[in-house]
């Protein structure tokens, strides 16, 4: 190896809320030769990265622009609204944006939802982070519906979230630039969809017929395929039949005349 090369890495950005530790531990158990260095983005900026070439791929949240981007969604999560731990919502299980309608929601700069109109009353002012709004949310100003996993990622003593039955839900996806599937790529795939090592990668393997069984070590022709055993005796009885099923009478010795 030359001075001027470098070794094989693959960098991972990931968005807030996402927790990529379990495929990075597979990752290093298949692939200890190559490094994976994580990039943590906020969700705005994933698309930036990946286009910049500043990751290979991504865990980020759904939609992503298909024309340039491929993308595999791997979970939706559940919405949830937060809010403090003294709210009357604390005494339910579960709401829905309705009983949300005369309660101050805040819709902060980076939120995650395409609301139409967003839900409830609207604050007198938008937070520019979803951290900003929970800590008004602590405050006692008003509530925040979010992803479940960014709810558990601002977690504090003084709040709690409920889900909502009918809010829209955020979807995370891996996501790459089209023309940038390397092998490496391909890799971090098998490991999200949980394929095995040995895995061929969805890719078709060259010289290996598929209606051709091979060769077993230490034999010197095909093992005979079950449909073959099968037409062979199909064969063998037709023979039989011809012949009325009779097996040929053995010949014994000749009797002697006296």
């Amino acid at each position: 190896m030359t001075g001027s090369e470098e070794s094989p890495s693959f960098r991972l950005a990931y968005v807030p809320g996402v927790t990529p530790a379990k495929w990075v531990k597979v990752w290093n158990e298949r692939r200890p030769g190559v490094p994976l260095t994580l990039v943590q983005v906020e969700a705005a900026d994933a698309p930036g990265v990946l286009r910049a070439g500043e990751a290979d791929a991504g865990l980020v949240r759904l939609p992503v622009d298909r024309t340039y981007f491929s993308a595999i969604p791997l979970y939706t999560e559940t919405s949830v609204v937060v809010v403090p731990k003294d709210h009357v919502i604390t005494a339910v299980e579960e709401v829905t944006l309705a009983d949300l309608a005369d309660e101050v929601l805040f819709h902060p700069l980076d939120d995650l939802f395409d609301w139409d109109a967003p839900p409830g009353e609207p604050a007198f002012e938008r937070p520019a982070t979803t951290a900003d709004a929970i800590e008004l949310v602590a405050a006692g100003v008003g509530l925040l519906i979010v992803p479940q996993s960014l709810a558990r990622l601002h977690h504090r003593r003084d709040v709690t979230y409920r889900p909502v039955a009918d809010a829209p839900q955020s979807s995370v996806a891996l996501s790459w630039p089209e023309d940038a599937t390397t092998d490496l790529v391909e890799d971090f795939i098998g490991v999200v969809r949980g394929r095995t090592v040995n895995s061929t990668r969805g890719r078709t393997t060259a010289n290996t017929p598929a209606d051709r069984t091979p060769k077993r070590s230490g034999q010197g022709g095909s093992r005979q395929t079950p449909a073959a055993k099968a037409r062979a005796k199909s064969a063998g009885g037709t023979a039989r039949a011809r012949t009325g099923g009779a097996k040929p009478a053995k010949r014994g010795k000749p009797r002697r005349r006296s």
